[in-house]
């Protein structure tokens, strides 16, 4: 009775724990949140502006709806706010989970969630500043003539965010593959064989996430493909098999 006693409080804690986490998550993501609504416009203006540099004279972003001009901007304001606080989130998750974690796993994570917070940015900048340019080049090069290019500010919006995330998300490949080799779910000699196929893969992903394009695929699939080697790199270095007396006294 008293060991299930001990389980019920341990589990409650937790919740509480949990909870306090969330909501310090939630209050630190809406002050951050405050700035980010009162520059909505400035913020949304920023985002177009690899597009509106390569429209033509007389092109525009317009807005097909009545509402759009005002919720656009507030939903990018709001995408910004958790963008920008993510560093914050991610360290509430790490100081929920730390306390389960062994002395050499804590050493070991550590490094890997600020790695993954640097990636995370590195990709969305990348997509920035070097995808998007040559990626809106390209497509307002390849309209056919009489055709004016006048993109919706809403579906130009789920666009970019919808690659932001995948530019930042495909940066993070080191740190899943150091994790993949650290777990003992893939060994670093499995990696090296399959490069091929890796590739293959690869260039699958990018075709599915980007633009029907070569150029968008290649200017994703290409970074990608060299993160892994990366990863490989990293999982050799860093990943050290700790000694089975170690382990258990650690234990």
């Amino acid at each position: 009775m008293s060991d299930e006693k001990l389980s019920e409080g341990t589990v409650l804690s937790h919740l509480v724990e949990l909870r306090d986490r969330l909501l310090r998550a939630m209050i630190v993501t809406g002050v951050v949140a405050i700035p980010c609504l009162f520059f909505a416009n400035e913020l949304f203006t920023w985002v177009i502006e690899p597009l509106r540099a390569s429209l033509p004279a007389g092109s525009a972003v317009i807005a097909t709806s009545v509402v759009a001009p005002f919720m656009t901007p507030f939903k990018l304001a709001l995408l910004a706010a958790v963008f920008f606080s993510m560093p914050y989130l991610l360290y509430q998750l790490w100081a929920f989970v730390a306390p389960g974690l062994y002395r050499h796993e804590r050493r070991f994570a550590m490094p890997l969630l600020v790695s993954s917070i640097l990636l995370f940015y590195t990709g969305a900048s990348f997509a920035y500043f070097a995808v998007f340019p040559v990626m809106f080049q390209f497509f307002v090069a390849t309209t056919p003539e009489h055709v004016q290019m006048m993109t919706d500010m809403t579906q130009y919006l789920d666009f970019v965010v919808l690659l932001f995330f995948a530019f930042g998300l495909a940066f993070e490949i080191p740190v899943a593959t150091v994790l993949l080799v650290r777990t003992g779910m893939v060994k670093i000699e499995a990696m090296r064989r399959n490069r091929g196929y890796v590739l293959l893969g690869i260039f699958i992903v990018a075709a599915f996430i980007t633009p029907p394009d070569a150029v968008s695929q290649s200017m994703m699939a290409v970074p990608m493909y060299f993160l892994y080697e990366a990863g490989i790199i990293l999982a050799r270095i860093l990943v050290r098999r700790p000694e089975p007396a170690t382990e258990s006294a650690e234990e």
